[in-house]
């Protein structure tokens, strides 16, 4: 027979699902009015140039962006289609990479301004220091077991 919830774990869920459904939409519509971009398709924009030659395999940027391979593809796709990225193919090594053009990382300077201004205002200025550090934890504590998770059920 099911447990159901505790009220404490019924509270830290429905928080869990409010800024899971909430947050992305509040950013994509910052992102979509200011920049043209979706927050994913900034996401890959901007993983791509934290990286050095702004070049990442196509299976480690969909690891690092939390997506199948298929969906990075298909935004791939639509970034090489706007000149933002390009795919790329090195001799002797294994895999497409995808590569940020020029373009792309001005559209990646363009688009930080607001996506920083959005975060704060949405999450982190709602916080102390002492509780976006606790944040922190809690986040990459919860995100290493879903990777475990995910993993061991071959998801």
């Amino acid at each position: 027979m099911t447990q159901w919830l505790d009220p404490v774990e019924q509270r830290a869920w429905q928080a869990i699902v409010a800024l899971m459904t909430r947050i992305p939409g509040a950013l994509d519509t910052r992102l979509q009015r200011e920049s043209g971009l979706t927050h994913f398709e900034f996401r890959v924009l901007s993983l791509l140039s934290e990286e050095a030659g702004h070049r990442l395999q196509l299976s480690d940027l969909a690891h690092k962006a939390n997506a199948s391979l298929s969906r990075l593809s298909h935004v791939v796709s639509k970034l090489e289609r706007l000149g933002w990225a390009r795919r790329d193919t090195t001799a002797g090594r294994r895999g497409v990479y995808a590569v940020l053009t020029d373009e792309g990382f001005e559209k990646v300077i363009e688009a930080a301004p607001g996506y920083i201004d959005a975060v704060r205002r949405l999450v982190l200025d709602g916080l102390t220091e002492k509780q976006t550090a606790h944040m922190a934890v809690l986040g990459e504590t919860l995100s290493d077991r879903l990777n475990r998770i995910l993993v061991e059920d071959g998801d």
